[in-house]
C-alpha cells in the first residue's frame, strides 16, 4: 500500500487553496494531507488544509527555522514549500532532509541571487537574458537623475523594491501635477514625481529602489518546474494582456525561462516573468516559489504541483509537454470557506474526518477561479 504524503504550506498566499485542490485531485489517486500555518487567521488556506495553526509572530529568520523543524517532525511532514523565510529555510535543507522532509524549493544561491532584484538583473544580464535598463537610487537626487535618462530616452519611469514580491511598492512616475482628476475613479499605480521627492526629502533616510522603463504588455509568466539535476521538466507561458489571460509556448518566452531556471538553480517550482521593452521582450522578474496562478495550468491538462512534489520525492515525472492549450479565460473572485475563530483544526485521526473546532457555520472569503472567455 502506498503511504500518504503529507506537504506543509506555510504562510501562502490564498490562491494557494487551488494548488491545494490540485494536490488532492493527483492523477496517481495518492492520499495527501495537507498542513497550513499562516499569521492570519482569516488566511482561506487554514479553512482548506487538513490541519492548520496560528504561526507565531516576530520570529527571527533562525528562530524560525526552529519552529520549521519542530513543525515537520510533529507533523510527519513529506514535503515542506516554504514561502515565508525562505532563504533562512534552504539554508538548513540538511536538518530538513534528516528530519524526514523534503524542502519544495530552491537552491540557497538561487534565493540569494533572486531576492534582490538589482542583482538578479545584473546576473541574469551576465548569461544573455535582456533585461531593461535600471537604476538603483537611495536619494532624492539620484531618483530624479534616473527618470530624467529614462524620459530623454523616451520612457516613461516607474520604480519598485530592490526586494520585495506582489507588485507591492510599484509606481508609476508622472510630471502631471497633482489635481482634482486624480481624485475620481479609483486609485492608480501613478504618483507624481514633485510629491515623492518631497516625501524622500522629509524622511531623511535613504530608501533602496529600483527606477527603470514603463514596460508593456503582454506580460507573460513561465511557471518552470526543475530538476536537481538542473534540467526543465515543464515550461508553459501564461499570457496577461488587460483582463484577457491565454498560454504561450513560444521559444521567446521558454528559452531564456529555461536558460534562467537551468542556470541557477532555480529547482522545483519557480515563476519567470517577462515583458515588452519596445519590441522586445525582457525580463521583468523572477519568483524562487510556485507562482499564485501556478494552477491555472489545470486548463492545459496539466497538474504541475503534483509534479512538484514526486520531483521533491525523488519521484522523477519526466518531461511534461500539455496536451493542449486551453482557451483565452480570465479570473474572478469566489467565496471560500473559513474557519472559526478557535485554532487549531486538527483532523480526527480515529474517524479519518476534518471536524470544525465549532459547529457554527462559517463566513466566506474570496478567492479568485479561472474562467474561458
Amino acid at each position: 500500500m502506498v503511504s500518504r504524503v503529507r506537504v506543509w504550506l506555510n504562510r501562502t498566499y490564498a490562491e494557494n487553496v487551488f494548488f491545494m485542490d490540485q494536490l488532492r485531485r493527483n492523477p496517481g489517486d495518492r492520499a495527501v494531507e495537507i498542513h497550513a500555518t499562516h499569521g492570519d487567521p482569516d488566511s482561506p488556506v487554514l479553512a482548506a488544509a487538513d490541519t492548520a495553526e496560528l504561526e507565531p509572530e516576530g520570529l527571527s529568520p533562525a528562530a524560525y527555522v526552529e519552529y520549521a523543524l519542530d513543525q515537520c517532525v510533529r507533523r510527519g511532514i513529506d514535503v515542506f514549500v516554504p514561502r515565508l523565510h525562505q532563504a533562512a529555510v534552504v539554508a538548513h535543507r540538511a536538518e530538513f532532509a534528516a528530519a524526514g522532509t523534503a524542502l519544495l524549493a530552491p537552491t540557497p544561491e538561487a534565493v540569494a541571487v533572486f531576492e534582490d532584484k538589482a542583482t538578479a538583473y545584473a546576473a541574469v544580464h551576465s548569461v544573455g537574458v535582456p533585461v531593461p535598463p535600471w537604476w538603483r537610487v537611495c536619494t532624492p537626487d539620484e531618483l530624479v537623475s534616473a527618470v530624467e535618462e529614462l524620459e530623454a530616452a523616451g520612457h516613461q519611469a516607474c520604480f519598485k523594491p530592490a526586494a520585495g514580491a506582489g507588485g507591492v511598492g510599484f509606481r508609476v512616475i508622472t510630471r502631471a501635477p497633482f489635481s482634482l482628476p486624480h481624485l475620481t475613479g479609483f486609485p492608480g499605480p501613478q504618483v507624481q514625481l514633485d510629491l515623492v521627492v518631497e516625501a524622500l526629502r522629509r524622511a531623511g533616510e535613504p530608501v533602496d529602489w529600483l527606477v527603470m522603463p514603463r514596460l508593456e504588455q503582454p506580460e507573460v509568466s513561465v511557471d518552470c518546474l526543475t530538476g536537481t539535476d538542473n534540467r526543465v521538466r515543464l515550461a508553459v507561458g501564461r499570457t496577461k494582456h488587460g483582463r484577457r489571460r491565454g498560454f504561450t509556448l513560444d521559444e521567446r518566452w521558454l528559452a531564456p525561462a529555461r536558460l534562467i531556471a537551468e542556470g541557477f538553480g532555480l529547482h522545483h517550482l519557480s515563476n519567470i516573468q517577462f515583458r515588452m521593452l519596445g519590441n522586445r521582450p525582457v525580463l521583468l522578474d523572477v519568483n524562487t516559489r510556485p507562482a499564485g496562478g501556478l494552477h491555472q495550468l489545470s486548463l492545459c491538462g496539466v497538474n504541475a504541483p503534483w509534479a512538484a512534489v514526486r520531483l521533491a520525492l525523488g519521484e522523477d515525472p519526466g518531461v511534461i509537454e500539455p496536451p493542449f492549450l486551453g482557451q483565452d479565460y480570465t479570473v474572478v473572485s469566489g467565496p471560500r470557506p473559513l474557519v472559526p475563530v478557535t485554532l487549531p483544526r486538527q483532523r480526527t485521526e480515529s474517524a479519518g474526518v476534518l471536524l470544525p473546532a465549532v459547529p457554527s457555520p462559517a463566513p466566506a472569503a474570496s478567492a479568485a477561479r479561472a474562467l474561458p472567455l
